[in-house]
């Protein structure tokens, strides 16, 4: 049991990681490729938000995985 929960710590923590690493990323991008062409300012606005909307998923789904991990895989196994 413990080593279910264990790995359910770990799927949390590893996609809020890969999540922040993301965000960090896409938004360096955004104000990188504003600079460049402040024309496009809007349009690239947009995309980003749209990204960053898929890009929270993820974490979304790991703590559904999590929580299945816990409430159902962990009392059966004893």
């Amino acid at each position: 049991m413990g080593i279910v929960i264990l790995s359910a710590a770990i799927i949390i923590g590893l996609g809020a990681l890969a999540t922040g690493i993301g965000f960090a990323l896409l938004g360096g991008k955004l104000l990188e490729s504003t600079a460049r062409q402040p024309e496009l300012a809007p349009s690239l606005q947009t995309k980003t938000f749209i990204m960053a909307g898929l890009l929270d998923a993820v974490p979304m789904i790991g703590v559904g995985i999590a929580m299945y991990l816990i409430f159902v895989v962990a009392p059966t196994a004893g």
